[in-house]
């Protein structure tokens, strides 16, 4: 699952501390995997999956919740691979003081492996949401079309654990506001990527001009070009790369899962991904081998070091209702 990193203007954990919740995610989908499919099984299954998120401080400490709710601690060293992703220097970075769990709950009664595999995704989407949108201090008002967003769940659950997605975040540069669009921070590369989507098989005639074409059956209505946007995203980033000392090349990818995409002129490195290629750019995309590497971060860090959040403080009896509702 690719990590969402930034959700538009909502708090995440990871402008919080980057350096540890992309292998503290990593770890607890493992291991919470290993022990839901331990469970299936073994014919196991309760009415929920009770078991809890691993802590990654010392043994000695202990969380607030593991405090009062009673929370026993289970060691589990093996791992599913999902994704291409180490953590070899930066498993011994303590944990907060709290964290939210990560508790499955079985919704319906799984028949294959496969089942158990989607159900398993599907939970752990909405709790990739908490992760992106609240800390254990703050928490950001989740518009409900993110729960619907069948890219977004595409992207976070299809994508390898090594990829840093960044959906729509909003910048502050010279102190205005600016929304950008999707942003997926790899190992080697960056891709920023605009989506071109209005109905089924809509097609989009491009140029050079300020405005494309979209033809939807005897219809034709003017569109403003992506091409403004995604090389908008292209210049912030290779000004922002260059101030920081960042190496990584930026891919420009315009994107129509649903429709066609005509541009007859010069592209200007932009790729061109329509619902004739979109299998085939999707599969290659996410084939990454390498693991995470430090000028991922850094230029991950350098992008929330701008980003704009809007929040509010959590009481203590918001963190005790989202317990419960856990």
């Amino acid at each position: 699952m690719a990590q969402l990193v930034k959700l538009q203007d909502y708090v995440s954990r990871y402008e919080k501390d980057l350096k540890r919740y992309p292998t503290q995610f990593v770890r607890l989908k493992k291991q919470q995997w290993e022990r839901t499919k331990e469970e299936f099984e073994k014919g196991a299954f309760n009415a929920t999956w009770s078991e809890t998120e691993e802590e990654i401080e010392e043994p000695e400490k202990k969380s607030l919740f593991s405090k009062l709710f009673n929370r026993n601690k289970e060691e589990d060293t093996d791992e599913e691979i999902w994704g291409n992703s180490e953590m070899d220097e930066m498993d011994s970075i303590p944990e907060e003081p709290t964290t939210f769990f990560f508790e499955p709950k079985i919704v319906y009664q799984p028949k294959t492996m496969e089942d158990l595999k989607r159900m398993y995704l599907d939970q752990l989407f909405h709790f990739q949401l908490k992760w992106a949108s609240s800390t254990l201090r703050e928490k950001s008002y989740v518009d409900p079309k993110f729960m619907r967003d069948t890219l977004l769940r595409t992207f976070t659950q299809s994508l390898p654990d090594n990829y840093f997605l960044l959906y729509y975040p909003i910048l502050k540069l010279k102190k205005a506001p600016i929304e950008l669009d999707i942003i997926l921070i790899l190992p080697t590369e960056i891709v920023c990527i605009v989506i071109l989507e209005e109905q089924n098989f809509d097609a989009f005639i491009g140029s050079s001009d300020r405005f494309w074409l979209r033809k939807s059956g005897k219809q034709e209505k003017k569109v403003l070009s992506p091409m403004i946007n995604v090389n908008r995203m292209e210049s912030i980033l290779l000004q922002l790369f260059q101030k920081e000392d960042i190496e990584l090349p930026i891919r420009k990818v315009i994107l129509s899962r649903n429709g066609y995409i005509d541009y007859p002129g010069s592209s200007f490195n932009v790729q061109f991904v329509d619902s004739r290629n979109y299998a085939e750019w999707f599969l290659a995309l996410k084939s990454s081998l390498s693991p995470m590497k430090h000028m991922q971060f850094k230029a991950a860090q350098a992008i929330l070091n701008l980003v704009q959040t809007t929040s509010y403080s959590r009481s203590s009896w918001d963190l005790e209702a989202e317990e419960k509702d856990e």
